[in-house]
């Protein structure tokens, strides 16, 4: 898939609609390429132009250059001199790693978290705002916005388990997973149904039920190796 054949109503967005408060127009534009990447808007083994890429995102080409050049930091996307940058393929072998060590830390992280319970009531508000964001897009058919919004989602819930090395190393493993089977349930009006357990698991949190949010964790985490890298929800 060519940047220009991305779908009109995902990556021709404002890019600065999900713009959080202090963020740089370059760190929104890296939040949105991880989105577009994971979601697998962005395919491997095919180039993409700065400039092209800034025009699908309505923005210049600078912008995108620099955010790239992090991905290529990141080991996301290569540098392909004098015509752009070509996303990383993925094998299945390592996607199985990259699971086996989401859960190895997110699901008892989770655990945790509920046992402790949140008391921080504006948190549990922008989770629960985050969580409804997450149907929305789903119903909406935007998978680069549900991507985005999943990867915040988990990211602010870990960061209640009070370990920021944690909450790095889950943003690296989380944007190098590839979620191709999310476009293809959104086009079908089928990912409502896994973008609804995020509403589940903060209320379990709340409930402090911390088998219940540890299972539903690791049930969400098989998710990425089955019916959303691939779509068919026959897999599971």
């Amino acid at each position: 898939m060519r940047a220009t054949d991305m779908p009109a109503d995902t990556m021709t967005d404002d890019p600065l609609a999900t713009l959080r408060p202090r963020e740089s127009l370059r760190d929104a534009t890296v939040r949105r390429l991880h989105a577009a990447i994971m979601s697998g808007y962005l395919q491997p083994g095919t180039v993409y132009s700065a400039r092209a890429l800034g025009a699908q995102l309505g923005i210049s080409a600078t912008p995108v250059r620099e955010a790239m050049l992090d991905l290529v930091k990141e080991g996301l996307v290569e540098a392909i001199p004098n015509k752009g940058f070509r996303v990383v393929q993925l094998t299945g072998t390592e996607l199985d790693e990259l699971i086996q060590l989401r859960e190895l830390i997110e699901a008892p992280t989770v655990r945790l978290i509920a046992e402790r319970g949140i008391d921080d009531k504006a948190g549990l508000d922008e989770l629960r705002a985050m969580a409804d964001e997450l149907v929305r897009t789903a119903r909406d058919k935007d998978a680069i916005g549900h991507s985005a919004t999943d990867l915040q989602f988990h990211l602010k819930l870990l960061s209640y388990g009070n370990n920021q090395s944690l909450v790095n190393t889950v943003h690296s493993l989380r944007v190098r997973s590839r979620l191709y089977g999310i476009a293809r349930l959104a086009e079908r009006g089928e990912l409502e149904a896994t973008a609804r357990e995020h509403a589940e698991l903060i209320d379990l949190i709340c409930a402090r039920d911390a088998d219940g949010a540890e299972a539903l964790m690791r049930r969400h985490l098989r998710h990425v190796r089955g019916v959303w890298a691939t779509g068919d929800t026959t897999a599971e």
